[in-house]
């Protein structure tokens, strides 16, 4: 009967004691600031066609939660630098991605799943227009390093932050934030 008392008392200190933060959020800005971080990640060499190219990232902008949807879209602008012959030519390519967040609780991070290309653009040399080359190949870096690397991670130095990410959480996007929930 004690037992059972005191489990009673733990279990409703516990949920007095997560009142205060029972919605963590994040927002644009700071998910674009976790990204602008994890940049210099973002430079492979890759192999179009037999010819070196060159990747890298050079800046990101984010949108969560665009018109209502569960997504959040990334644009990429990026640099290929193609080398060809003894020469190089440089380009730069615009990309829209779109993905779905989704909160792994075991590494306490939020990635993003499902990406889609949603617009590309490919600026090099005079030509400007879509290059569908290029997409793939660069689908497929961000893909591999999506997949792997999460697009926010949360603090857990933070005590408040600590104790939300040890009980079940739900992901929710509304237009210009991401909210974990805990799950009831």
């Amino acid at each position: 009967m004690r037992i059972l008392l005191v489990i009673t008392t733990l279990f409703l200190t516990a949920c007095s004691s997560t009142q205060g933060i029972s919605v963590y959020s994040f927002t644009n800005s700071q998910l674009e600031s976790v990204l602008t971080q994890q940049l210099p990640k973002l430079r492979k060499e890759i192999s179009l066609r037999g010819l070196p190219v060159e990747f890298a990232v050079n800046n990101l902008s984010v949108n969560i939660g665009p018109d209502n949807r569960d997504v959040v879209v990334l644009g990429v602008d990026s640099s290929a630098t193609i080398n060809a012959f003894l020469l190089e030519y440089p380009a730069r390519l615009i990309l829209q991605i779109e993905g779905s967040p989704f909160y792994d609780s075991e590494k306490k991070s939020i990635f993003l799943r499902n990406i889609k290309l949603l617009d590309s653009s490919v600026n090099a040399g005079g030509f400007t227009g879509n290059l569908g080359l290029l997409d793939g190949e660069v689908m497929q870096i961000l893909n591999a390093f999506l997949a792997v690397n999460p697009v926010y991670k949360l603090d857990e130095r933070n005590p408040k932050i600590a104790l939300l990410s040890k009980i079940p959480l739900n992901i929710k996007v509304v237009e210009g934030a991401i909210k974990l929930v805990p799950r009831l």
